[in-house]
């Protein structure tokens, strides 16, 4: 009798574990072979702006190695003094050949023109070897906002 019983139990904690799965049980992938060449193939650009916030996104060929990566964007009202920085957050996507970044830009003055250059890092901070050209924007008027991607209807 008391057989059955352990052979519940055992099945009643082995379900548990694939309810309740922990950090420690998941699957680490081995390190990805960085790219030998990392390409902006899209952008940078404006995506969308308001009188004190604005995001920059641009595509690249995949940097592959390690899957934690940082869109920077350098920029300031000056096109020769770029020192304000701003870093998003992205999660590599192993099975695509691209990536979008979009890093927010906050603090903004309204009415303002703003200048910038785009590049990216690991988690580690090694360069994915790619920079952009400067570019440029200008805020809207307060209340006003640009949408260069809206979204479907």
């Amino acid at each position: 009798m008391k057989r059955p019983l352990v052979h519940v139990v055992i099945i009643a904690g082995a379900s548990a574990g694939l309810l309740f799965s922990t950090a420690g049980l998941a699957q680490v992938l081995p390190l990805q072979k960085r790219a030998e060449h990392v390409e902006i193939t899209k952008g940078p650009e404006l995506e969308s702006a308001v009188s004190y916030m604005a995001i920059v996104r641009w595509t690249t060929t995949n940097p592959r190695g390690l899957d934690e990566h940082y869109g920077i964007v350098y920029y300031g009202t000056n096109p020769d003094d770029l020192s304000a920085v701003a870093r998003g957050h992205i999660r590599l996507n192993r099975a695509h050949p691209e990536i979008i970044f979009r890093v927010r830009l906050q603090g903004l003055e309204p009415k303002t023109t703003y200048y910038y250059r785009v590049t990216s890092v690991d988690s580690a901070g090694k360069s994915d070897g790619e920079e952009s050209n400067v570019n440029h924007f200008t805020t809207p008027s307060e209340g006003q906002g640009i949408n260069n991607y809206p979204q479907p209807k």
